[in-house]
């Protein structure tokens, strides 16, 4: 293939894979984790909520750490 079709299949194919991405985005739903949350109860569905905190805090605080980090250093390396 030339360089022309080359530049033209790339973003082409870019294209058709954002297309999909969407459906597959949306059907992340895990049935028997539905099932199980919509039978269980109060106890159950905190228990849950404090499990997905409890998932979700550690790496957030690592990602404000780095970027807070990153943010205090960004003039280290720069020559005068």
């Amino acid at each position: 293939m030339n360089r022309r079709t080359m530049l033209f299949l790339l973003p082409a194919a870019a294209f058709v894979v954002l297309l999909a991405l969407p459906s597959s985005v949306l059907a992340q739903g895990c049935a028997l984790c539905v099932t199980q949350a919509a039978q269980g109860g109060h106890r159950f569905i905190d228990a849950l909520r404090s499990g997905i905190l409890v998932l979700v805090f550690p790496p957030m605080a690592i990602s404000i750490g780095i970027i807070y980090i990153s943010w205090r250093k960004r003039n280290q390396f720069r020559e005068p």
